[in-house]
């Protein structure tokens, strides 16, 4: 069964929403990538699935130049805007698709996918394409949510939302996707990629109230978007009644909850 959230619909759906709220998780991890990965003042950097920006524009004030490929046009708008409220002038974005780049061989320094990559019908062209418009000796750094078992925000929010909806399944770790570490150990080295690691990182987060952490959660949700608009109005509003009594029940306002991810990073 195709994944839902492989094609750009549910992303241009939610870019507006995305942008405004997912910084909080999203920019530490992007934040751990530069880090990682070390690129030099005159490098050139590539961001596929860039979203709004979230690394592209940390990453414009390091290197001498980024490129940003993202598949929902909203997003790239969104990050346009972003670059051109920030005066940056060393940063060019178009819409593309991660798996055949519109790039030559041997182009980039450096090639990061956060968060994106692991939804790719195909992860081995992913992955293979980065490999291929890598500079020898380039790096790549792609990242992947760890299973919600090993996150405390998560595992807060699908309790929640099974609160909503009893027959929501709860979420089973898939051991084909990137969740799993040797996955996608194999995945990078099956790509070319030497000296590769795939190393987790956690974030932690706090929110003022339960209301607070459903805005912030759902605003920026794909997946609950999607729900939000193929639920009519009424079924919508009782479902997520029912998720916020669960969350103001069970969240302490103040309380910090956690996050993981996977930083998988290999060397052309």
């Amino acid at each position: 069964m195709t994944n839902p959230l492989a094609a750009p619909d549910p992303w241009d759906y939610v870019a507006d929403g995305y942008d405004e709220v997912s910084a909080d998780i999203m920019l530490p991890f992007a934040q751990i990538a530069l880090d990682v990965a070390d690129p030099k003042p005159d490098a050139r950097i590539l961001d596929v699935a860039a979203g709004p920006g979230t690394l592209t524009l940390p990453a414009a004030t390091r290197v001498a130049k980024v490129d940003a490929v993202d598949f929902s046009p909203p997003m790239i708008e969104r990050l346009l805007r972003h670059v051109r409220a920030a005066g940056l002038t060393n940063v060019a974005a178009q819409v593309g698709d991660g798996q055949a780049l519109p790039f030559a061989d041997n182009e980039f320094d450096a090639a990061f996918s956060m968060f994106g990559l692991m939804f790719f019908p195909d992860r081995g062209k992913g992955f293979a394409e980065l490999h291929r418009v890598l500079k020898p000796g380039g790096v790549a750094v792609v990242s992947s949510w760890a299973p919600v078992s090993e996150s405390s925000l998560m595992t807060l929010i699908f309790d929640a939302l099974r609160a909503g909806n009893p027959e929501m399944p709860r979420p089973q770790t898939n051991p084909a996707s990137l969740e799993n570490s040797d996955t996608f150990d194999r995945e990078l080295r099956a790509a070319g990629f030497r000296e590769a690691s795939v190393e987790p990182h956690t974030i932690s987060l706090a929110f003022d109230s339960a209301d607070a952490l459903w805005d912030r959660f759902a605003r920026g949700s794909a997946p609950l978007q999607l729900s939000r608009r193929n639920l009519g109005a009424e079924d919508w509003t009782r479902r997520e009644q029912l998720t916020l009594d669960h969350l103001r029940a069970n969240y302490t306002p103040g309380q910090a909850l956690s996050t993981t991810a996977w930083l998988g990073s290999g060397t052309k």
